[in-house]
């Protein structure tokens, strides 16, 4: 028959990009960043390349780590500098790791005590005068000790002079109880993605001194990742949760009505559990600090601009390892480029941006200055490193 030959090529192509697991068990923390994974459940986007996201609420990081790990969670939500730990074997089991994509930019913060703002602090400098007039223990949460929320703390307490693993105490707390421990006089300040940051403000028991934003404009934040081993499983599976997670990203950055109704579904208790407004505010960049004022950040969460949040960056993931050098988390330098080529999955991401009409930028690399007017293009890690006036005995080796 005329053409058979062709149909029969076209079923068997189709056939052979076929998600090879249809059925993906998700996991997220609650928090705001998780939305784009939601939404790509919530909205129909997984159904529309042939899977089904189940969505899988964590209690803690370190729940999420050992659910990957172990296989129970197909894919998660997760922190970027956490996969490079567990890839590098440092801060939990060791096992070869796969970020697929970005999914937010900006959108956590640095929140201090009201014990510290009637004590006359209000930004890095007075925390400073006051650590260094009064000593006693100062205690600062991170949400896990090689993820984001650890790197932003260390690195703003740095840049005004602070060293977080001598001058400061620094300790682990899951992000939603976050405003708990503050609540009952735990904490001194703490990094935490939001909604956090702005529920504390709101119930009147912090205030903001930073965004991670003002210590990295358009910073790398969660990423969707899985295990090597599973990527290399099931590459149509990986492809088509990238795609579904790209649609819903792009949704979600679409409008401000798109952000609205993502905020009033994330907000439902089987995913963050808060109230709509305290999410809908800083994710549409209504800030207010706690301390009387009030602005619109232009650089406020990110979920989409163009693709340019979603693209895994190799200069990102090599960011972290930096840090994680800096802070002694790391004994040697790794082969910094070789891991983030190794851990990156630019191969899945191409294919899923490629099927979805995303646009690709001209390099993995990308240029950034940071809160202290040190630029990082990845070009030259260990001097990037060693650069530091503030860091780990150790990290001078």
């Amino acid at each position: 028959m005329p053409g058979s030959a062709d149909t029969n090529a076209a079923i068997s192509a189709s056939a052979s990009d076929a998600p090879e697991k249809k059925t993906l068990r998700v996991g997220f923390m609650p928090l705001t960043d998780c939305a784009s994974v939601v939404m790509a459940a919530v909205n129909g986007f997984d159904e529309k390349h042939g899977i089904k996201i189940v969505p899988s609420k964590e209690n803690s990081w370190a729940s999420v780590r050992d659910k990957l790990v172990s296989g129970e969670l197909d894919a998660a939500h997760t922190l970027y500098g956490m996969v490079y730990g567990v890839e590098l074997g440092i801060g939990g089991p060791k096992k070869d790791m796969a970020i697929l994509m970005g999914l937010n930019q900006n959108g956590q913060g640095i929140t201090l005590s009201s014990q510290l703002r009637e004590a006359g602090v209000t930004d890095g400098a007075s925390l400073a005068a006051l650590v260094s007039r009064q000593q006693r223990e100062y205690t600062f949460a991170q949400t896990f000790p090689t993820g984001t929320h650890a790197m932003w703390l260390y690195y703003w307490l740095a840049s005004h002079g602070i060293n977080p693993l001598h001058d400061v105490k620094t300790i682990t707390v899951p992000p939603p109880l976050m405003v708990a421990n503050m609540r009952q006089g735990r904490m001194d300040g703490c990094c935490v993605g939001e909604p956090w940051n702005n529920r504390a403000i709101i119930d009147g028991i912090g205030f903001s001194v930073a965004s991670s934003q003002d210590i990295w404009p358009d910073h790398p934040e969660k990423v969707l990742a899985t295990t090597a081993s599973w990527a290399d499983r099931h590459p149509n599976s990986a492809r088509a949760l990238v795609a579904a997670v790209l649609d819903a990203s792009r949704w979600i950055d679409a409008s401000l009505a798109n952000k609205q109704k993502t905020a009033e579904v994330i907000a439902l208790p089987a995913y963050v559990d808060t109230d709509t407004e305290v999410i809908a505010a800083r994710m549409l960049g209504r800030y207010q600090n706690g301390l009387g004022k009030s602005w619109d950040d232009k650089k406020c969460m990110k979920f989409f601009a163009d693709g340019a949040v979603n693209f895994p960056y190799l200069s990102d993931g090599m960011w972290f390892m930096t840090q994680h050098k800096r802070w002694g988390l790391l004994d040697e330098h790794p082969d910094y480029l070789a891991v983030a080529k190794r851990v990156n999955r630019l191969d899945i991401y191409r294919q899923a941006a490629e099927q979805v009409g995303v646009a690709l930028p001209s390099s993995p690399m990308r240029s950034s200055c940071l809160i202290d007017g040190v630029r990082w293009d990845g070009s030259d890690p260990r001097g990037y490193t060693a650069s530091f006036a503030v860091q780990a005995a150790s990290a001078l080796v």
